[in-house]
């Protein structure tokens, strides 16, 4: 070997050696400071508007508040809650605005029997005192023959919709064919209005995927899941991230950006199971290839009866204090209990392990201060910390996200015929009489304003099989959005004759 040859691997080693070095130092920078002791905890999450106050989410039914060194029970719903072997109370959702309407919404399997149903409910504080003993009820689901696979995480999303995980109903290879089924609300991510609607107890908000079509469940937003038990939304992008438990081979993260977030997504259970073929029990996995269905980001082994065996999804972290987790996703495992994190910019080449162990390992929290929170199983609840104390004093308050569908009355169109397209804008608080610009292609071809119902109408003329989207711009509330290409085809059918005129 050369002198150049040995003098450029030891600068190679060099460079290795160092780059281990930070790389140990990136991964044992954070450390977990317990806040408390809890029966059964499982989620913790916090008042929108403080993100001292804690809330802590014990399975048996209570929720604990954890305010200024203190703790009470803010909460009490076990009489209205079956635990079984996954169910339980799973997951709260504070409203944007609680500190000013006092609404929360919890997801907890009932107790009817023999097999407790899943339950999406409402409840309302006045100031800081317990909420009202009184549940308003806005989605029962369900889910018979085992009591398993509820999933149960409540999110409001960036746009300020409230997004619901069922799993798929339990017992392997998904027998009762719920997740591919879109009559099903099981194995799903769900999206509602949760204000009351005519009769209905929610709102099914413009821009769910198949609201429009009869025989569907109208709240469904993405399906092909098999126990999605905890997802989250990137604070910063609004991307979501949805940690989908595995059966026996592959655990996996789904992901979609803003602002589609998956609209309509397939993730593939039971065709499919993380990137491989699953046990595809299902008529319409036959012939099916990995194309059809939207691919996980990143998976890992799984590797029952011995470690690891269920994914525990957790958030991108943006906790200023944590620079060496700044950025990336964490997550972890059940049985393993590492605390883990990627780029999802590069999942699958910057996996690594923090340094840091939770033994059961059950839900990551966030609060809204975007410090990340560690939940054990065997009743400890740690916030994540680094080196820099994070500073939480000065509220930091980001636009919304916005939602923007399109949709054409009928498909094909004849040439230079006008096709009627129909957009729409979600949420509509406040978007009144805003300009909606319609692209064909990167060409803008026309503009609208909203109506009352945020809703516009445009009729182009089609000259040639074309593409159109619709895009909304950002104001003080919202930021910008635009939505998925709407394609339309030319109708080459030639018009039938009217009976009775000569030929």
């Amino acid at each position: 070997m050369s002198v150049a040859n040995v003098l450029q691997v030891t600068r190679l080693a060099t460079a290795i050696a160092v780059l281990g070095c930070l790389w140990a130092t990136s991964a044992s920078a954070a450390t977990l400071q317990p806040i408390g002791r809890f029966e059964g905890p499982v989620f913790v999450t916090s008042d929108p508007g403080n993100p001292e106050r804690l809330f802590v989410v014990e399975r048996p039914g209570r929720i604990a508040e954890v305010n200024e060194g203190t703790t009470r029970t803010f909460a009490d719903l076990t009489s209205q809650i079956t635990t079984g072997e996954e169910g339980g109370l799973l997951s709260i959702a504070l409203a944007p605005d609680f500190d000013s309407s006092g609404r929360l919404f919890v997801d907890y399997t009932g107790n009817e029997t023999p097999w407790p149903a899943i339950h999406v409910a409402e409840m309302r504080a006045s100031g800081n005192s317990a909420p009202l003993s009184t549940l308003r009820n806005l989605l029962t689901i369900e889910h018979p023959e085992d009591t398993d696979h509820y999933a149960g995480q409540l999110q409001f999303g960036p746009e300020g919709m409230l997004f619901v995980s069922t799993g798929d109903g339990g017992i392997s290879n998904d027998e009762f064919h719920n997740a591919q089924n879109l009559e099903k609300p099981l194995g799903k991510l769900l999206r509602i209005d949760p204000n009351p609607s005519g009769s209905s107890p929610y709102t099914i908000p413009a821009g769910n995927p198949f609201a429009s079509i009869p025989a569907d469940f109208a709240p469904i937003w993405s399906y092909g899941l098999r126990n999605p038990f905890r997802f989250s939304f990137d604070r910063l992008t609004h991307a979501i991230y949805i940690a989908d438990v595995g059966q026996d081979r592959e655990e996996e993260v789904d992901s979609a950006p803003a602002p589609g977030l998956g609209i309509g997504a397939n993730y593939g259970w039971n065709c499919r199971e993380g990137t491989i073929e699953g046990p595809a029990t299902d008529e319409g996995c036959a012939g099916s290839e990995a194309s059809d269905f939207v691919e996980p980001i990143f998976t890992y082994a799984h590797q029952i009866p011995t470690s690891p065996c269920a994914i525990i999804g957790g958030y991108v972290s943006r906790d200023a204090g944590l620079a060496s987790l700044y950025g990336r996703y964490v997550y972890g495992d059940h049985c393993t209990g590492e605390i883990r994190s990627f780029d999802p910019a590069n999942p699958r080449g910057t996996d690594r392990f923090e340094g840091l162990q939770v033994e059961e390992l059950d839900s990551f929290g966030e609060d809204s201060c975007g410090r990340l929170y560690a939940v054990s199983g065997k009743g400890v609840v740690s916030r994540v910390e680094g080196p820099t104390p994070t500073d939480c004093s000065t509220p930091t308050t980001a636009r919304a996200a916005s939602f923007v569908g399109i949709r054409a009355h009928g498909r094909r169109i004849r040439r230079h015929h006008r096709a009627l397209l129909t957009a729409w804008v979600s949420p509509c608080n406040g978007r009144k009489g805003e300009p909606v610009k319609l692209f064909e292609g990167r060409r803008h071809v026309a503009t609208r304003y909203l109506d009352r119902a945020c809703t516009v109408r445009f009729r182009p003329r089609i000259r040639h099989r074309t593409t159109f989207r619709a895009y909304v711009g950002e104001d003080e509330s919202y930021v910008a959005a635009i939505s998925r290409k709407l394609k339309i085809k030319i109708d080459h059918r030639r018009k039938a004759r009217r009976p009775g005129r000569a030929g």
